[in-house]
Order: structure tokens, then sequence, then C-alpha cells
């Protein structure tokens, strides 16, 4: 018997997420409380299929389903996707945990909340555990397994498993802090690319090409761990006595990030954010980044 994949959520993770497993021939259920975004799911998954060029039978392995319990009967796994929300998160996989089998393995697509909180609510917290993908999740290779305090070690290598099998390349985070891997050194570095502008080191713009046109471009191909290796630790540690003790080190949001949320400039959503976002240059970006991504991983190497 096939495995059978749930995934709770309509929205982008969720329907690229089982578009990834319906590719690689998973059977997968999908559900989402808001009856628009479900009616929605497939059509949105055929559009990304089609732009890729992939093969439109995955389709007929999705099934949009109305209710909770529905979708999760019989499945092996299930993957929620859902808004960062602890209290909705807490209460949807106890309502997950009556309704799906007593080995299903439990996974949520936090980006950033401990998964030991988002499953307390859960009993058999043995089979769960995190599954972080990034977006868009049919281009994003990586998807990083985070394990909480009581996950087992079979839970953990199932679902690498079935992630490999899927196509993805994941890793496994063995301690359960908040960020995980991921977030944590990518807002790291927004926390500093945020305090340059509010102290006036230089403007937005600037701080975004530093990043591109320097060391961003070479990341995906040198790591940081590797950097410091090539060249060497010494040379590093040196290094960080000057650079550590004049970096950002703030607890708390930017006041510069209160100060833009009260003039109403949310970024994309309200059409201005550090930058002014009008729709056709919010499209422009928007295919420049997945035409990126389509070309960086197109030939990109397993990891090692």
């Amino acid at each position: 018997m096939a495995v059978s994949i749930a995934i709770v959520g309509g929205g982008l993770m969720s329907h690229g997420i089982a578009q990834v497993f319906a590719s690689a021939g998973f059977p997968v259920r999908i559900t989402d409380p808001v009856p628009e975004v479900r009616a929605k799911v497939l059509a949105r998954i055929e559009s990304n299929v089609e732009e890729l060029g992939g093969d439109l039978a995955a389709l007929a392995r999705i099934e949009v389903v109305d209710d909770l319990a529905a979708c999760v009967a019989g499945a092996d796994l299930v993957v929620e996707a859902g808004p960062e929300d602890l209290g909705l998160k807490q209460a949807l996989f106890a309502d997950v945990e009556r309704s799906a089998p007593a080995e299903t393995i439990l996974a949520t697509n936090t980006s950033v909340i401990p998964i030991g909180r988002v499953m307390d609510r859960v009993r058999r917290k043995e089979r769960a555990l995190g599954t972080h993908w990034w977006n868009p999740p049919y281009l994003v290779p990586l998807v990083k397994v985070v394990r909480a305090n009581e996950t087992t070690d079979a839970a953990v290598a199932t679902t690498l498993a079935l992630l490999r099998q899927a196509g993805k390349q994941p890793v496994e985070v063995k301690r359960d802090v908040a960020g995980f891997v991921g977030n944590r050194l990518q807002h790291a570095l927004w926390r500093e690319a945020i305090a340059l502008v509010a102290e006036g080191v230089c403007d937005a713009k600037t701080v975004d090409d530093v990043v591109k046109l320097s060391f961003g471009a070479r990341l995906a191909v040198l790591g940081p761990i590797e950097n410091a290796d090539l060249v060497g630790l010494d040379l590093t540690r040196s290094i960080h006595s000057y650079v550590l003790p004049a970096l950002n080190a703030s607890a708390a949001p930017s006041p510069l990030l209160d100060a833009l949320i009260a003039e109403g400039r949310l970024g994309f959503k309200s059409g201005r954010g550090f930058f002014d976002w009008p729709g056709d240059k919010q499209a422009a970006l928007r295919a420049k980044v997945a035409s990126h991504l389509k070309a960086a991983f197109a030939t990109a190497p397993a990891l090692e």
C-alpha cells in the first residue's frame, strides 16, 4: 500500500508541499477551513506544474477534502502548514491526533516556534516533529527535520526517508530551539541589516546591493563554516575580536520596524515598506526569484 500524505492548510506553503508529494507519486489529501482556499488549491498546483513543465498526472493523486478528520484518516504522515499562531497549532494537533492513526507521524511546518510547544497537547509525543520547508517548497530542495525532546529515532528516520523519496534534500536538526537553523541565521543577518539602516550607516538599497553583489553571490557554494575554514580560523578569530563587539545585539525588534509599521508601511501587502512596491514591481521580483531558483537548483548536486 502506498504511503499516504495529509496536508493541513491550503495556502502558499501547503499547496506547494502537496504538489511535491503528489509529483513524486504519493497519494495526498489536503484541507483548509476556508472554502474559498480549498476551491483554489488544485488550480494553483496545476499552474505551478505547468510552469515547471511537470506531469499533470500529479493532480489526480491529490484529493481536496472539506473536513480535517477525513483528511488525516489513514494518513502515514500529516504535515501542518497553517499560520504561525501557537494556540491555533496546539488545538489543531489535538484534533489531528484524535482522528489520525496511532502511528501517524505528526509534522509542523512552523518556521520559528519550538516543536515541543506546538506539540504540547499531543499525547504520543514520540511521533511528533518539525518539517520546515522553504518557500516555494517545489523549488527549494532543503527541508529541515526538527527533533522535539521526545521524538524517536524511528520517526526521524522515516520522515527523512519519505522526504528523500519525494525528491527533497532533508537535514536533521538535533535540538529544538526557536528558529532552528535557517531562520536563526537569516534573522541574525536581518537584525544587523536593519540596524545599519536605522543607525544611518547606509540606506536600504546599499545593504541589499552589498549582500547580493558580494558574499551573497557565493553562499550557494560556500557556506559560512566552510568560509571560516577557507580564510583560516586564526584570521576568523582576529576579525571577530574587532567586529563582534560592534554588532547589534538587541533582543527586541528594531524601533525602525515599529515606526514603519505605524506608518502603514508593511512591505508588499501595503505597497510600501523600506521600498515602494507597486503591483508590477512585486510581480517582477517574484518572477525574478522563481527564475533564479529554478536555474540554481536545476543542476544542484545532492548534499554530501
